[in-house]
């Protein structure tokens, strides 16, 4: 059976996506690369996603969920089922392609990414250009259309020393400035290829997001604990695809405009993006890379609070939320930090 079992594990976690499924699925199904299955894990959904899937891609997996268990659980239910069907022996050559359903491949994503894939052997994570794209007039079936554009989503992440993860070139025009294949410290989760043998490292009993993060940042936490464990990151230009994120937002903020941008999430993801900043740093952050960089850290993190003491009052419980899962975090940190491979001084160079 091992044989014959594809390549890579397409996993796509879904909810309530039928705005943007059948153009993610439609992009698979012309990809020049033909070596894969399609897995949806499904949380729940009550918009007839599942008819639609058996009707027009009889050969896509349906896993269903009867409640929303989040990104991280639903993405490692899809990893473990793709894992469990991989003998030992194959494993370094078999993938998992986690994506978002708000995603379009260009034809050839996967070609370009496998290829880069088989020839760095030491790289657990692989991402293309991810662009954005928008919808208009979505309210009429017959002129809705998704417009591609060239602004840039992301090229990988970005980790910084006050302790924030950003998506490289957010918000730029694409002209050509990433245009380089080179190691990075991370890949988005909204579309990342990972190599199993990285996922298999990486697990923490059933997991590989970690699960306490139900949302948001969990792709950081993983690419950390995969550069902790000694498996690099690459960026792979020529593999292009596009991310319905909308023509907002960009990586180099100033003040005000990171105001303006976080006040314009839901309360429920800045909930999220707050409790899971503190729960990645008390995860992964080492003791003497904290002593170093201390004053911007503990000014970011400060300015976060009072932010929230401010203008999200509702969220301050995300603080108390981080300190109660600590003991959690804190059994996980020691198990990635008893077998680590990168010391801290080995990581350090990622840090701008």
């Amino acid at each position: 059976m091992e044989r014959t079992y594809p390549n890579i594990s397409i996993n796509i976690v879904a909810w309530n996506s039928m705005r943007f499924l059948p153009d993610l699925l439609a992009s698979i199904e012309k990809q020049t690369y033909r070596n894969f299955t399609v897995l949806i894990i499904d949380n729940g959904s009550t918009d007839d996603m599942e008819a639609f899937v058996r009707a027009q891609y009889p050969n896509v997996m349906i896993l269903r969920n009867a409640k929303n268990l989040g990104f991280s659980a639903a993405h490692n239910q899809g990893i473990r089922y793709a894992l469990d069907r991989w003998s030992p022996e194959v494993m370094d050559e078999r993938y998992v392609l986690v994506t978002n359903p708000d995603i379009v491949l260009s034809e050839t994503f996967l070609e370009e990414l496998v290829k880069e894939a088989n020839k760095h052997k030491e790289m657990g994570s692989f991402g293309g250009t991810l662009l954005r794209a928008f919808g208009e007039h979505l309210n009429d079936e017959v002129l809705s259309e998704t417009v591609k554009s060239d602004l840039i989503d992301s090229t990988g992440f970005r980790i910084r020393k006050n302790g924030t993860c950003s998506d490289r070139g957010a918000g730029e025009m694409n002209k050509g400035q990433y245009q380089s294949e080179m190691d990075v410290f991370g890949v988005t989760g909204a579309l990342v290829l990972y190599r199993a043998t990285a996922l298999q490292d990486a697990r923490y009993q059933d997991e590989f997001f970690d699960t306490d993060f139900f949302a948001y940042k969990e792709d950081a936490d993983l690419a950390w604990r995969l550069q902790h464990l000694g498996w690099g990151a690459r960026f792979v230009p020529q593999a292009i695809a596009y991310h319905y994120r909308g023509m907002f937002g960009k990586e180099q903020m100033n003040l005000w405009e990171r105001f303006k941008n976080r006040r314009q999430k839901s309360a429920l993801l800045s909930y999220y993006s707050t409790r899971n900043q503190w729960l990645m740093l008390f995860k992964n952050l080492n003791i003497s890379s904290f002593l170093l960089w201390s004053p911007r850290l503990l000014f970011t993190e400060g300015l976060r609070v009072v932010f929230t003491l401010l203008f999200e009052t509702k969220n301050t419980r995300a603080f108390v939320d981080a300190l109660l899962l600590l003991p959690k975090i804190m059994r996980k940190r020691k198990d990635l930090f008893k077998r680590r491979k990168q010391n801290a001084k080995a990581l350090r160079h990622w840090f701008l």
